[in-house]
């Protein structure tokens, strides 16, 4: 083996790079490497001027000719300390449980072309950026306690010298050991304790019953309360946890201060006070609480309520923090702390995490960092870690965006609290996320009642005879002398006590009650079901408002050089209002949003391209021509509220939770995500399903989020046609969201106005169309704006009832096919009705439609989606009681065909026969 092999690790183009550097300015080098430099040019006037950095590029062999002996060596040493930087995380003390994995090559010094006969030589402390001269010996000492005790750190790939620079320094202090007053060690004994007792209790009172215990991870309650109490101390005023169903009763108990009793009475399977009600297992519940820090500040803290979809809960907890910055605390992200609290299953194989994490540095998205924690029981329901992911970490997700990780054994608290620091201070100073992969294990079986050795016999022959965190620090303390035998068993019968009354008060409680998640927010407001919906809300607007609202919207700063198109638009919408008296869509998007504005709704739009818009009928966003200046005429109004638009990631998942997060937290402004096309929102079922649907069912949680969803078959594809009404309609239930398919400009304006009009707040999903953007009939006046409502079903105006025998009801885009061809036709015995609101349905008006045609001899529902999709099998259910029959195309597993010339047979033929064999 070549003498110099260890060279070959050290990029020989880059250390002259960074050379020249030093001799320009030498402050702005690493000081270790400035420190070699130093000696290097003693080293080169002392040997002629021979270059260290001259090599052969092609064999990377070092010209060693006339280089001593001493600066050779400083060499290796640099390498060994960039192999402890680089690769010490993997050989590190961390795994409570398991034997590591080995990996080669190790951190051996003859690896690095050093010997044992080396270890007292003498090494410049500036290589580790340190005072004084130590032996080599030493050196590998102070590596080790750094870099491969109970905390190891990946962090080399963070590419910015900066950070560099600020990590190595942090864990230079104390060489990465915390350092703890008397105080400091028994509080987190104390919450160890707790966090021990609370499992224990509940194991011995409530034998079997699911709780997803924390034993194993027991050091994340310490972990919680020292990031409260230290972040509280740069700045933070709030913090918003999300966090699945492991350990999530503990924190309630022992972090949110959520009644005992009422967590008992809830294991009591005890029914809810409110009928309407269904409510949710225990371990899904949220919380808000005010916290108490040890030196007297009050931090607000809110544990978000989540589904079993175990990373779900990331986005909305991001979408929540960042509404709380830019409406609370003047877009200081200082102010709002986001924890997400992740299982090492989960984070490894969920794909949300990562579109969750691409959004850290985004405009419209970022919350100034992170802090994630991962509760690393290092085994997944029954899979072993080998089996649930190629990485080498479960928390590998974070490199790609350059965050550092901190792996730590989750027994040794103190090493947890140290690490705890570094993630608030790292978040801090570089408002990035920071990781803290917290390893420890599964003390049972996924839940209490199952069996882990059927699967890790092995591993559960050793976690059953491992002690648990809080056994280990208080061995540790009272060794210390920092505490005795007596206070430990006082302090530990002060909490079971406590348990114990607490316990015995939730048996006389009834019935059982769930705390309504951000109460102060939502105070104001009140819980409906669906026949409150139907109620007229008033969406008016005063009419020369709305005119001085679409000036102010089509004009923009004198001496902006716009694209000829966006000028045309522009005066094209202002003629709309001033000459033509006939608004289009986008028109009375726009005007919606700035009637709200000067009412002091701020208003947030985001999604793919909705800036300007997919079918670029929006231009919210305009763009000057030569310098890509972003003018938001809507701004221009005379208000304080604003309006935001933020073109998203490529992500429908994580973009709908943040969106949902944002409303749930601003009742009093319109947050609003619109899918590019419709189709893609599938992308997003798992939000749609566990929150916009059932979270005011499950958590009491009201939200006004809008969705906007492009629908319509216009011979575009299976991908580009259909939002899947009949996925939407199903989900329908108890007034818990509005649906609706609308064909007016005017019924989209009043729509979306009736979302802050109420003292109530439901999700509205709307199925925007796409070729009705610019149909010369889809146009509304500005009458129908300002002195409109909202319009559940829209009557045949034309039709004569006497005549009509055929009565069609029809939704969306089919209706105007329909009108073009009775025009054609010159039918007058068929009418055509509009059914703009889906659900919930307005009986009263339906019934009096019914009336109404008295000579009708048939009832059609007319669809272009496939019979077995779009509303027909809703509508089937909803109109049983009469005879109603479909005209649509024939069921397909496709939504539409790919062929534009097979589309346009299957759509003429649906509409001729809508007009066929009328009785």
């Amino acid at each position: 083996m070549d003498r110099f092999s260890f060279l070959n690790a050290i990029h020989s183009e880059y250390i002259e790079e960074l050379y020249q550097k030093y001799l320009k300015y030498p402050d702005s080098v690493e000081p270790s490497w400035r420190s070699f430099f130093q000696g290097f040019d003693f080293a080169n006037q002392t040997y002629n001027g021979k270059s260290l950095i001259e090599t052969d590029k092609s064999s990377a062999q070092v010209n060693t000719e006339g280089i001593s002996e001493n600066i050779i060596k400083e060499f290796k040493v640099i390498d060994l300390v960039n192999g402890y930087r680089t690769r010490g995380h993997l050989f590190t003390k961390t795994n409570p449980v398991r034997q590591r994995r080995s990996y080669t090559p190790t951190l051996d010094i003859e690896n690095f072309g050093l010997s044992k006969s080396d270890l007292t030589m003498s090494v410049n402390g500036k290589i580790l950026g340190l005072e004084g001269v130590y032996t080599l010996q030493e050196v590998i000492d102070f590596l080790n306690r750094i870099y491969c005790d109970s905390i190891g750190i990946e962090y080399a790939y963070v590419r910015k010298p900066e950070e560099m620079a600020w990590i190595e320094n942090w864990l230079r202090k104390n060489y990465n050991h915390a350092i703890l007053n008397v105080d400091e060690k028994k509080r987190i004994l104390k919450k160890l304790s707790h966090a021990v007792a609370f499992e224990s209790f509940l194991h011995t009172k409530f034998v079997g019953q699911k709780r997803f215990s924390l034993e194993g991870g027991e050091s994340l309650i310490p972990a919680l309360d020292e990031i409260i109490n230290h972040s509280s101390e740069l700045g933070v005023e709030e913090i918003v946890i999300g966090m699945a169903h492991r350990g999530r009763l503990n924190v309630l108990a022992n972090i949110f201060n959520k009644s005992y009793s009422q967590i008992f009475t809830e294991f009591e399977g005890k029914d809810y006070i409110e009928t309407i009600f269904s409510g949710d297992v225990k371990y899904h519940l949220g919380s808000c609480n005010n916290y108490n820090t040890k030196k007297g500040k009050t931090v607000k803290i809110s544990l978000a309520p989540n589904p079993s979809h175990l990373e779900t809960v990331d986005a909305v907890v991001e979408g929540i923090a960042r509404a709380k910055t830019d409406h609370d605390y003047n877009e200081n992200y200082g102010k709002v702390l986001p924890i997400l609290i992740h299982g090492d299953a989960a984070i490894a194989g969920q794909g949300i995490v990562y579109e969750v994490l691409q959004m850290m540095s985004l405009d419209g998205y970022t919350t100034g960092g992170t802090i994630h924690i991962i509760v690393n029981n290092q085994v997944g329901f029954t899979t072993n870690y080998l089996d649930a992911r190629s990485s080498t970490y479960c928390t590998d997700v974070a490199k790609t965006v350059l965050s550092p990780v901190l792996h730590v054994n989750a027994d040794d608290a103190e090493a947890v609290i140290h690490a705890v620091r570094f993630a608030c201070d790292y978040r801090n100073k570089f408002n990035k996320d920071v990781f803290i992969d917290l390893l420890g294990y599964r003390k049972y079986g996924h839940n209490e009642g199952d069996e882990p050795r059927f699967t890790q016999p092995q591993l559960y022959k050793t976690i059953a005879k491992h002690p648990n965190p809080r056994e280990i620090y208080r061995t540790q303390l009272e060794k210390e002398e920092v505490i005795t035998p007596q206070m430990i068993a006082e302090s530990d019968e002060e909490y079971r006590v406590l348990l114990d009354r607490s316990l015995e008060d939730s048996k006389g409680i009834d019935k059982a009650t769930v705390e309504l998640f951000m109460q102060q927010e939502w105070k104001t407001f009140d819980r409906v079901g669906a026949d409150e919906l139907l109620t007229t809300v008033d969406t008016t607007y005063p009419e020369d408002k709305l005119r001085e609202i679409a000036r102010t919207i089509t004009e923009v700063p004198p001496g902006k050089n716009l694209f000829n198109k966006i000028q045309r638009l522009l005066k094209q919408r202002r003629d709309m209002v001033e000459v033509t008296n006939a608004i289009d869509w986008g028109m009375a998007e726009l005007l919606a949003y700035g009637t709200l504005l000067t009412e002091g709704h701020t208003i947030r739009l985001s999604g793919e391209d909705v800036e300007r818009g997919t079918f670029s009928h929006r231009h919210a966003v305009i763009k000057t021509e030569d310098t890509e200046e972003e003018i938001i005429t809507l701004n221009q109004l005379d208000t304080k509220a604003k309006f935001y638009a933020y073109n998203s990631l490529l992500s429908e998942y994580g973009v709908l939770g943040f969106e949902y997060g944002y409303a749930m937290t601003t009742p009093y402004s319109l947050t609003i995500w619109e899918a590019q096309f419709g189709d893609f929102v599938n992308g997003a079922q798992i939000v749609i399903d566990q929150y916009i649907s059932a979270a005011e069912d499950k958590w009491k949680m009201q939200n006004g989020l809008v969705m906007l969803l492009p629908h319509g078959f216009e011979g575009q594809g299976a991908e580009h046609s259909s939002a899947r009404i009949e996925r939407f309609l199903p989900l329908c239930a108890n007034g818990n969201m509005y649906m609706v398919n609308s064909t007016t400009p005017a019924n989209f304006f009043h729509a979306i106005r009736r979302q802050l009009k109420t003292n109530y707040r439901k999700p509205l999903i709307v199925f925007t169309p796409k070729s009705l953007l610019r149909h010369p009939k889809v146009v509304s006046s500005l009458e129908e704006l300002s002195q409109g409502s909202f319009q559940e079903l829209i009557d045949d105006s034309t039709a004569q009832t006497d005549k009509v025998t055929r009565l069609v009801f029809c939704s969306g885009k089919l209706y105007y096919e329909l009108l073009k061809k009775r025009e054609e036709l010159n039918e007058e015995r068929v009418a055509l009705v509009r059914l703009e609101q889906l659900y919930p349905l307005h009986w009263e008006k339906i019934y009096q439609i019914l009336d109404k045609y008295e000579n009708k001899k048939e009832f059609i529902w007319a669809q272009e989606e496939p019979e077995n999709m779009g509303a027909w099998w809703y509508i089937l259910k909803e109109f049983r009681k009469f005879d109603i029959d479909v005209v649509c195309p024939s069921a397909s597993g496709s939504p539409s065909p790919g062929s534009h010339e097979r589309y346009d047979k299957i759509q003429h033929a649906l509409i001729n026969t809508v007009f066929e064999n009328i009785k």
